[in-house]
């Protein structure tokens, strides 16, 4: 069985007011990571159209969000999973080993939106200076992310070379433990 990773990228930017940046607005139905919440057969509730080939596709985003208040710049990440875009094709016979390799493309999502979170709360830049600094920050961030989902496929062969997989959830575990300061307080 072959599995494959996320699409699209999401990013939701307001540039305004004086509300907090630190809790993302995620789309309708979109479930936010979480550490206490893995992904269940349940969660992948779209529908494969025929061309496509793999045993299932895990949707996730990168959703960011940003404010200024007294001129202060404060941005944030969140990594969400969307069920409408991410399908199983055969639902009753996923196996464990497929949904922990497509688990792991939520949590390299996670990686990546706390690899973000921790470069968006050192820029203390003020609103007037911005420019276009958020969005070469967000935008090296997306590209960095799709470089390892595309890098995690390839290695596991789509969760297929079970050593690797192995080697890849081991790696991914570290990264979020050593990133654990910029997770999100709740989740």
């Amino acid at each position: 069985m072959t599995s494959t990773w996320w699409k699209p990228l999401a990013l939701l930017v307001c540039l305004a007011g004086p509300a907090a940046a630190q809790q993302v607005k995620l789309p309708p139905g979109a479930i936010r990571w979480s550490a206490n919440r893995p992904l269940t057969v349940a969660d992948f509730k779209g529908r494969p159209r025929a061309n496509q080939g793999h045993a299932a596709l895990t949707s996730a985003n990168i959703n960011t969000g940003a404010t200024c208040r007294n001129n202060i710049f404060a941005g944030t990440a969140q990594a969400s999973f969307d069920p409408a875009t991410s399908w199983v094709r055969e639902p009753a016979t996923m196996t464990p080993a497929l949904l922990r390799h497509e688990q792991l493309h939520f949590d390299i999502a996670e990686v990546y939106a706390r690899r973000l979170r921790q470069q968006l709360g050192a820029m203390h830049t003020a609103c007037d200076q911005l420019g276009s600094t958020f969005d070469r920050i967000s935008q090296k961030a997306y590209a960095d992310w799709q470089q390892a989902e595309d890098t995690y496929d390839r290695d596991t062969n789509h969760g297929l070379l079970h050593e690797r997989q192995a080697q890849w959830e081991a790696q991914v575990r570290q990264q979020l433990l050593d990133l654990a300061a910029f997770a999100e307080k709740d989740a």
